[in-house]
């Protein structure tokens, strides 16, 4: 239903209509003339805060990995323990655990933040309160951070530091799509919950045996 907008801030009620088409059409729901159809404005207002579709979405992705770095960020404050050993492991097992959790619970949003090319994040930075200034590539610095963790904990040789974020990644992101629109789509949540303790189980055992 089109909302009525009134001297605010247009450009982020934009993007929030954005984000809302994006949780329930995935990526081909971002449509400008009806993100600009939700917030009560023409379409005409829209595009002259984004010069096409790519830029839009560019901000609605930014959205999508800010939320999955809260995600993360909120699974690493629940751990208690203070053993550096354990700490570390439980860390990138909760990072993991949040990026596959987080995948399901917004299958929109999260295809979203990986349909499109992000700027880098060492280079030119978006617009003052976009989200690409929120920082887009949390996850990925989290789960370096938890690597970097279990090689200062002792936990995983330094020698296999390198290129292991890469492997961690494409086993959660590849898990995450199997049960999304995959050939495991349908599986049961128990049999799902096993599978990615196992899953997790076994990156665990490649880092640090």
């Amino acid at each position: 239903m089109p909302r009525s907008y009134h001297h605010g801030n247009l450009r982020a009620a934009l993007i929030d209509a954005a984000v809302e088409l994006a949780r329930a059409e995935g990526p081909d729901g971002v449509v400008l003339r009806e993100v600009a159809r939700r917030t009560g404005v023409s379409h005409n207002a829209a595009y002259r805060h984004f010069s096409d579709r790519e830029q839009l979405l560019s901000e609605v992705a930014a959205v999508g990995m800010a939320a999955l770095g809260d995600a993360m960020r909120g699974r690493v404050a629940a751990i208690h323990t203070r053993d550096p050993g354990k700490r570390a492991r439980r860390r990138l097992r909760e990072v993991g655990t949040a990026y596959v959790e987080f995948a399901l619970a917004e299958p929109g949003l999260f295809q979203v933040a990986f349909a499109v090319s992000l700027p880098d994040p060492g280079g030119e930075a978006g617009p003052a309160g976009s989200a690409k200034s929120v920082g887009h590539a949390e996850p990925y610095a989290l789960l370096n951070d938890s690597l970097d963790e279990l090689v200062e904990a002792d936990q995983v040789p330094a020698s296999r530091r390198a290129g292991s974020e890469l492997a961690c990644w494409a086993a959660v992101h590849g898990f995450a799509m199997l049960h999304l629109e995959g050939p495991l789509r349908d599986a049961p949540v128990a049999e799902r919950q096993r599978a990615l303790t196992h899953m997790l189980d076994v990156v665990e055992a490649g880092l640090t045996v």
